[in-house]
């Protein structure tokens, strides 16, 4: 009979305490402002709930919610595909494999508001490489300071284009450590190459897409710095992200109530719907 040696939770448990103490100080001091009001000269009055319900209510709370779900959705109905499609091209064997993986990595080096501000430069409409292909050499209007849709398109392009790259490292961990035996037997019965995928591939892959998902998913649901820099959650407010609108309340107008009322509801939805993906994706694992 195996027996469990839980002496390892020993070396675990220093940065378990540390990370509980840097999060608890953080998360008490957000409870404490989302229940008061305060007018300055650290004068503080009990609120209660009402900054709540008065965020539950708002159609402007609403508004920007609806629009980080549109968001968070397309950015995983892209790139969780494009990244499985790419892994799959990618060779398992040979000098190209490191030249592959690195030119994966790069986009993900390169920080956040420096993507931001790059992407900004590219696609100004008249100095900026893509904004100039776009309106003097396709003749197609683009201009996303103006433009909702334009800018919709952009930032969605970004995002893409930063981090497909860790659904695509993943996806391709999980498919070389495939043994050489499950092809060899796909091959010899004869199987496609869809059933190869389908039987074979996607459940090997199955524990790192989970894992892709659920970090694509918290990223693209908290982003703010790339869409802040690139359009400043314009035009208009066409691309207000909750995260967004959640910092013009805390820092532009200073209604740390609200905010810190807005950020709680921001993460309790964060921590159900990972834990709604994480249920549904390890399902048949739990049987």
């Amino acid at each position: 009979m195996k027996t469990q040696n839980n002496r390892a939770w020993l070396f675990v448990l220093p940065v378990l305490l540390l990370v509980a103490f840097n999060a608890l100080i953080p998360i008490m001091t957000v409870v404490n402002y989302s229940v008061q009001e305060t007018f300055g000269n650290n004068q503080f009055f009990w609120q209660g709930l009402d900054w709540f319900q008065q965020l539950l209510r708002s159609d402007r709370f609403h508004a920007a919610l609806g629009r980080q779900f549109l968001f968070t959705g397309m950015i995983l109905a892209i790139e969780v595909p494009l990244g499985i499609i790419i892994a799959l091209s990618m060779p398992k064997k040979g000098i190209w494999v490191p030249v592959c993986l690195v030119l994966m990595a790069l986009p993900m080096l390169i920080p956040w508001n420096v993507v931001g501000a790059m992407w900004n430069i590219f696609t100004l409409p008249d100095i900026g490489l893509l904004g100039y292909f776009m309106n003097h050499t396709l003749g197609i209007s683009y201009d996303m300071t103006q433009n909702p849709i334009a800018a919709w398109m952009t930032v969605i392009t970004m995002d893409v284009w930063h981090w497909t790259s860790l659904v695509v490292l993943l996806c391709y961990a999980g498919l070389v450590s495939i043994p050489d035996a499950y092809y060899q037997a796909a091959r010899i019965d004869g199987a496609s190459a869809w059933k190869v995928f389908r039987y074979i591939q996607l459940p090997k892959m199955k524990t790192v897409l989970t894992i892709a998902v659920l970090l694509r998913f918290m990223d693209s649901f908290n982003i703010y710095t790339e869409p802040f820099v690139l359009t400043g959650g314009g035009p208009g407010n066409s691309t207000t992200l909750l995260s967004i609108d959640l910092v013009k309340i805390a820092l532009g107008q200073f209604d740390l109530g609200p905010a810190a009322a807005m950020s709680l509801i921001y993460f309790a939805i964060t921590l159900l719907v990972s834990w709604l993906f994480y249920t549904l994706m390890t399902r048949d694992d739990n049987r």
